[in-house]
C-alpha cells in the first residue's frame, strides 16, 4: 500500500471521483423523468381540454344540463387556466337571449374565428336574423355550415331549414333531410317535429306514417314543459297521423319511440 492511500489521501480521491459519477447518473436520471414529466403534464392538460369541449358540447346539446355542465367544466379547466373561453361564450349566449346583440357579438366573433362551434351557431344566427349585423344568408350558411360539421345540433336543424327553403343554398329536400336528421338524432325537438313533417308529406314519395308518427311523438316530449305551442303543435300532428294508421302503424310507432336514443 503506498504512503498515501495509508493516510487515506488516494482512497478519498477515489471515492471523490466514484461520488461525482453516480451523482452525475442521478442528475441524469431526473433530468429524464423532469422530461418525461412535463410530456405527461402536457398530454394531461390536452387530454383534459379535449374532454371539457366535448362535455360542453354535450351541454349545448342538452339544454336543461347546460348550467351545471358549465359548472362541472369551469372546474375540470380551472387548474389549467382554460376556463376563460367557457366564460366568454356564456356571457355571449347571455348577452344574446337577452337581445343585447352588440355585446354578444363582440364576444362571439372572436370565438367563431377560433373554431368555437356554439359562437359559430350563434354567429349563424345573428346573419340570418339579422341581429346586431346586416342580414346575410350567404353568411349565415358559412358559419351554420362550419358549426354543423362539429356536430351542432341547431346549427344542424337551421341548415336543414335552409336547404329546405332554398335559403342561399339550392333547395334541397334530401339534403334538408339529412341535417334535420342529425339534429333529431341528438334530441333537438324542432328538428323532430320537421323530420315528421318530412315523413308524413312524403315530398315527392309515399308518405311513411309510421316514421312521422314516431318522430312527432319524440317532438312533443322533447320540447320543454313551458313550450305549450309546441308541444300541443307536435302532438296534435302525431294525432293526427294517427287517424290514418291502423292500429298495428300505431303500435309500432310507439314502440320505435320508445327504443329510441339519442345519438
Amino acid at each position: 500500500m503506498s504512503l498515501l492511500q495509508r493516510f487515506g489521501i488516494g482512497k478519498s480521491r477515489a471515492d471523490e471521483a466514484l461520488l461525482e459519477e453516480k451523482v452525475t447518473a442521478l442528475q441524469t436520471a431526473l433530468s429524464r423523468c423532469k422530461d418525461v414529466a412535463t410530456r405527461w403534464k402536457r398530454m394531461r392538460r390536452d387530454l383534459t381540454a379535449a374532454i371539457a369541449v366535448l362535455m360542453l358540447a354535450v351541454g349545448f346539446v342538452l339544454g336543461v344540463y347546460r348550467e351545471p355542465l358549465t359548472q362541472a367544466i369551469a372546474h375540470l379547466l380551472s387548474p389549467l387556466g382554460l376556463t376563460g373561453s367557457v366564460r366568454d361564450a356564456e356571457a355571449g349566449y347571455a348577452a344574446f337571449e337577452k337581445g343585447n346583440y352588440e355585446k354578444a357579438l363582440a364576444i362571439v366573433r372572436p370565438l367563431a374565428e377560433n373554431g368555437d362551434t356554439r359562437a359559430q351557431s350563434m354567429l349563424a344566427r345573428m346573419y340570418y336574423r339579422g341581429r346586431g349585423v346586416r342580414q346575410d344568408h350567404i353568411e349565415a350558411v358559412k358559419w351554420f355550415r362550419l358549426a354543423a360539421d362539429q356536430g351542432d345540433a341547431v346549427a344542424q336543424f337551421n341548415l336543414g331549414v335552409m336547404y329546405s327553403e332554398g335559403q342561399s343554398v339550392p333547395q334541397d329536400n334530401a339534403e334538408a333531410e339529412k341535417w334535420y336528421r342529425l339534429a333529431a338524432d341528438q334530441g333537438n325537438p324542432q328538428a323532430q317535429y320537421n323530420l315528421g313533417l318530412w315523413y308524413a308529406q312524403g315530398d315527392g314519395r309515399s308518405p311513411d306514417n309510421v316514421r312521422a308518427h314516431m318522430w312527432f311523438n319524440l317532438a312533443a316530449a322533447s320540447f320543454p314543459a313551458s313550450d305549450t305551442r309546441n308541444r300541443s303543435l307536435a302532438a296534435n300532428s302525431r294525432d293526427a297521423v294517427a287517424r290514418n294508421m291502423t292500429s298495428d302503424q300505431v303500435a309500432e310507432a310507439q314502440s320505435l319511440a320508445r327504443e329510441w336514443k339519442p345519438k
